[in-house]
C-alpha cells in the first residue's frame, strides 16, 4: 500500500502542464470520435469491436496461452487496416462534416440588405407554397443551397433556372406530374433544378421516431442535411406536415407561421452582424464541428 502510494506521489510531482494539455488532446480526440459516430450504426459495431478486444487482451494477460497470445499479437495489427474498411460510410461523413465547418470564412462580410432582401422574397415564396402543398397533401421536396455548392446533385435533376415563385413549386409537386417525383434545388434566388436525386440518411434517428413509417422524402431530405450545410423543407403526403432538415436535425410539425421565422434563422446562422468578430466566428467554427448530428427535435 505504501509502495503505491509513493508512486502516485512519484507520477504527481513529475506531472507539469504539458502533461495536462497532452490528457486534454487525447481527451478531445476521443469526444470527438465517440460525437461523430453517436447515433449511427457503427456506434453498434464499434461497442462490439472493443468489446473482443478487451476480452481477449484479459485473456492473454491472465492465461498463458503462448499460441493463442502469438495468433492475438499478429492479427492485431490487421486492425489498423480493416478500421477505414468498415468505418468507411463514417469516415466519409466526418470528412465532410470538417469541410463543411472550415467553410466558415473568418473575415467574411455579411451579405448587402439588397442580397438579404432578395433571399427573404425566396423564402416567402418557399413558406407559401409549402402551406399550400399541406393543405392539399401533396409531398414535397425543397433543398436550398447555402455556402456548399450542389452541382454534383443538380445534374442529377431537370435543369429549370427559373424564379422562385409558389405557383411554379406548386405545379412541379403537382401529383403524377413528370418533375413531382424527386427534389427541387433553390440556389442563388434561383429554381436550378426538379426531379432531382439526394441522397438517403443513414443514421438511425428516422427508425427511432414514433413516427416510423415516414417516406423516402424524410430520409433523403435529413440525408443531404448530413452531407452538406444546405436546408431540407419536407411535406408530407401523407399527413400534410411540414419539416425542415438541417444540419442532421429534423425539425417537425411546423405550420407556415413557424416555417417562415424558422427558414431565414438557419439560412443566415452562419452570418455575425457588424464589422469583423473574428472570435465569435471562430467560436462558431468549433461550434459546428462539435455539434453532434442526429438529434431529432420534435
Amino acid at each position: 500500500m505504501t509502495e503505491s502510494l509513493n508512486d502516485i506521489l512519484f507520477l504527481l510531482q513529475r506531472f507539469n502542464w504539458s502533461d495536462v494539455l497532452d490528457i486534454f488532446l487525447v481527451t478531445v480526440v476521443f469526444s470527438s470520435i465517440l460525437i461523430l459516430l453517436r447515433d449511427t450504426e457503427a456506434m453498434v459495431l464499434l461497442r462490439g469491436v472493443f468489446l473482443i478486444i478487451v476480452l481477449l487482451s484479459l485473456l492473454t494477460s491472465l492465461v498463458d496461452m503462448p499460441a493463442f497470445s502469438w495468433l492475438f499479437s499478429t492479427l492485431m495489427p490487421a486492425l489498423i487496416f480493416a478500421i477505414p474498411v468498415i468505418f468507411a460510410p463514417e469516415i466519409r461523413r466526418a470528412l465532410e462534416r470538417v469541410g463543411r465547418a472550415s467553410n466558415i470564412s473568418f473575415l467574411r462580410r455579411t451579405r448587402s440588405l439588397a442580397a438579404r432582401e432578395e433571399i427573404e422574397k425566396a423564402l416567402q415564396a418557399i413558406v407559401k407554397a409549402a402551406g399550400r402543398l399541406s393543405k392539399r397533401h401533396h409531398g414535397a421536396l425543397i433543398v436550398l443551397q447555402r455556402g456548399q455548392y450542389m452541382t454534383e446533385y443538380i445534374k442529377t435533376g431537370v435543369p429549370l433556372n427559373a424564379e422562385v415563385t409558389p405557383e411554379l413549386l406548386l405545379q412541379i409537386f403537382y401529383p403524377n406530374t413528370p418533375l413531382h417525383d424527386g427534389s427541387v434545388i433553390i440556389a442563388d434566388n434561383r429554381v436550378k433544378a426538379a426531379s432531382c436525386v439526394m441522397p438517403l440518411s443513414a443514421s438511425g434517428v428516422l427508425n427511432r421516431s414514433p413516427e416510423r413509417p415516414m417516406g423516402l422524402r424524410h430520409r433523403a431530405a435529413l440525408g443531404i442535411s448530413e452531407v452538406s450545410d444546405a436546408i431540407a423543407v419536407v411535406v408530407s403526403e401523407e399527413n400534410g406536415n411540414i419539416s425542415i432538415a438541417h444540419n442532421g436535425r429534423l425539425i417537425r410539425r411546423l405550420d407556415t407561421a413557424r416555417l417562415l421565422n424558422t427558414l431565414p434563422a438557419l439560412f443566415f446562422a452562419d452570418e455575425v452582424p457588424g464589422e469583423h468578430k473574428l472570435l465569435t466566428r471562430f467560436l462558431t467554427f468549433i461550434k459546428r464541428f462539435l455539434q453532434p448530428n442526429g438529434k431529432d427535435k420534435i
